[in-house]
């Protein structure tokens, strides 16, 4: 008897299945011809490929097999899958048995059906919904794809091989994780009970090229006076909140940022999963850390804003401020740490601000309301808005400089902007970015240093 099935990493609509080449960029639909008798070949082979890796375990000595060359651990697997095809009366042709062999090679070494979604360069996010359904998203487009897990089994077996490699657990007492990739991809994954019908894997991919100003201006996200700007602002130290929704791009415009630190600085960064590419040499670099198995050992971004402050840092620059440490980032910025940096998640300017204020009151600082305001307005210098747009695109839509208070009320004077004209007859977005004529009042700080100032912004 002989099995037989087509490449499974080729389905009928190209797209991947696991190894191979990229995914095709039409995602599947119920409307694709031949939609059965592929998902039930695919059903087989995810079946052989279970088998085959559970034999593997059982023969090869586990606890070498990390260590083991990557040339030589294939030879053993090559050989082995054709001992166990032999047994089992199953020969397949060749090219079937290199695809075997590469998939098992990934369940090995790496993290099974995601391996050639995680080579792909296009691909900037995967979403697994349970082993059944595997997202991506490409140019900001999400799309469904053919890479299936065998079951849940599969796929948990497969997050649990990621947070271990960064001393993390998830099980039920636990069932929600951060952690990430050894190229640094963030990664999210939530498991049942929380998740009802199966593990949930969000990966957030890690650039290997990091996007700099120039490469935002050549692909539409900000203006070239808006590039200059910002620039700027890194060079005079101001105090930076970048403010954005979910996946609009806010740690990449602060890897970006980054680049115009001086390479004299020293630069601490603080993150829940380190994923900042800062340029410079001297950069100390910390993360959080959950509580163990005995709820003991936890370490919050508070504790390590508070530790930076012990560590001669320049500027501090946090990946995002979720809660209590937003006091403790302000006071940080309002003694001393200029040019410091952080994100928040917001869909405004003035909405960024009253997240900040609503996090003062979670480190359990009892301030007047007035004070709260005045610590923000005297701490930051300039929020920067990011938004996502429905055709995918990010942009910059909003630099704002924060000018003081008048009442009870934080002032803010809008410098730069994003203005939306309409939507073309593929759904692209179309709109054009603007200077409001507003001369902020860092500008003198740009004169006094001699940074470039925006010849839009000159005075005549």
């Amino acid at each position: 008897m002989r099995l037989s099935f087509s490449d499974p990493r080729k389905p009928p609509n190209g797209a991947v299945v696991n190894g191979g080449a990229p995914l095709a960029q039409e995602p599947l639909t119920p409307a694709n011809q031949d939609i059965t008798q592929a998902d039930a070949e695919l059903q087989e082979y995810l079946s052989l490929k279970t088998r085959l890796h559970r034999a593997l375990i059982q023969k090869l000595n586990l606890p070498t097999v990390e260590h083991m060359p990557a040339e030589q651990l294939r030879q053993e697997v090559d050989r082995l899958i054709g001992d166990i095809l032999a047994e089992e009366g199953l020969p397949l042709s060749s090219k079937e048995k290199v695809l075997l062999t590469d998939d098992l090679m990934d369940e090995l070494r790496g993290f099974g059906p995601l391996e050639p979604l995680l080579r792909d360069p296009t691909v900037s996010d995967i979403l697994a919904n349970t082993y059944r359904e595997v997202y991506v998203e490409r140019a900001g487009v999400i799309e469904l794809t053919n890479v299936r897990f065998a079951d849940n089994e599969h796929l948990l077996r497969v997050i649990e091989r990621i947070v271990d490699r960064v001393g993390r657990r998830v099980d039920e007492s636990q069932p929600m994780v951060d952690a990430r990739l050894p190229d640094g991809s963030r990664v999210n994954a939530v498991v049942q009970p929380i998740a009802l019908d199966g593990p949930l894997l969000s990966i957030r991919k890690f650039s290997k090229i990091p996007f700099n100003l120039d490469r935002l201006v050549e692909i539409g996200s900000v203006a070239p006076s808006g590039a200059n700007l910002m620039a700027g602002m890194v060079k005079a130290r101001l105090n930076i909140l970048i403010s954005g929704g979910t996946g609009t791009g806010k740690t990449t415009l602060m890897n970006a940022l980054s680049h115009f630190i001086g390479a004299s600085e020293r630069v601490v960064t603080i993150e829940d999963a380190a994923e900042l590419q800062l340029q410079q040499r001297h950069v100390a670099r910390l993360e959080t850390r959950p509580p163990n198995i005995e709820g003991r050992g936890e370490v919050t971004q508070r504790h390590l804003v508070k530790n930076a402050l012990r560590m001669r840092p320049d500027r501090i620059i946090l990946g995002e401020v979720r809660a209590g440490e937003a006091f403790d980032m302000l006071q940080a910025m309002n003694t001393g740490h200029d040019g410091s940096i952080t994100t928040v998640h917001a869909n405004s300017p003035r909405d960024a601000l009253s997240r900040i204020e609503q996090m003062i009151g979670m480190a359990g600082i009892d301030l007047p309301t007035k004070s709260m305001r005045a610590q923000i307005a005297s701490a930051i210098n300039a929020v920067i808005q990011i938004k996502r747009f429905p055709d995918g695109t990010r942009r910059v839509v909003s630099i704002q400089e924060i000018d003081g208070m008048e009442g009870d009320i934080i002032t803010m004077q809008e410098i730069f902007r994003f203005e939306q004209t309409g939507v073309d007859a593929s759904g692209k977005v179309l709109g054009r970015f603007v200077l409001t004529g507003v001369r902020p009042n860092f500008l003198r700080t740009f004169e006094a240093l001699g940074i470039p100032i925006p010849a839009e912004m000159k005075l005549a």
